[in-house]
């Protein structure tokens, strides 16, 4: 099922899930993450919750995650994160940065879809769930342009992590590196944008001055 990213040719949606596990990278175990243990992108959480006992012990726990192989996640994410929550049937130029925020951030990538529709005046309901309402106003909403759409979510997406990282300190590492540039939650939604929606450097130091 190919779909466009800003910039670039058609991708399989394989070719995505690969791309998000190469920008997910390796295992990690960050006290201030509260996905917990996550390798790849995938998190213990998630690896319970889909009852992946890879070392065959009886239990899922943190060398399990080491174990997954970078295949595994791959397909966990084209079918948990991508057929099975309905990303595969929104319009195409949004499955992209819809399918990347659902990895990072579970139902809350449906959320900020949802208060988007809102705002824009379709009568949808905010609970993380891609239902037939929310797919119809979607298709809706990407005519006549769906790269509008697409950037709409995108700032919208950029806008939930900087709120993320306002109220919560630990979290601001994730949105400015330590050097005061763009951190990882901010190139990340604006990987899915129109070039002429980024941040400059002087507007982002505007957006982040508050956090001292």
């Amino acid at each position: 099922m190919p779909f466009q990213m800003p910039g670039a040719g058609m991708q399989s949606v394989r070719q995505i899930a690969e791309e998000i596990v190469a920008r997910e990278g390796g295992f990690v175990n960050d006290p201030d993450d509260p996905g917990g243990a996550t390798k790849y992108g995938v998190t213990i959480h998630t690896m319970r919750r889909l009852g992946l006992d890879l070392s065959g012990d009886g239990s899922v726990g943190v060398a399990d995650v080491r174990a997954l192989r970078r295949e595994q996640a791959v397909d966990i994410f084209i079918t948990h994160y991508f057929q099975r929550p309905r990303i595969s049937e929104m319009p195409g130029a949004l499955q992209p940065s819809l399918f990347d925020m659902y990895v990072n951030a579970g139902g809350n990538a449906v959320k900020i879809l949802q208060r988007l529709l809102r705002d824009m005046g379709y009568g949808v309901g905010v609970d993380g769930v891609v239902g037939p309402q929310t797919l119809a106003a979607t298709h809706k909403a990407a005519v006549p342009d769906a790269t509008a759409l697409r950037d709409a979510y995108g700032v919208a997406r950029r806008n939930y992590y900087f709120r993320l990282a306002d109220g919560r300190v630990a979290s601001r590492k994730y949105a400015r590196t330590r050097a005061g540039t763009k951190g990882g939650w901010i190139k990340r939604a604006e990987a899915f944008l129109s070039p002429r929606y980024h941040l400059s450097s002087e507007q982002f130091q505007q957006r982040v001055a508050a956090w001292g």
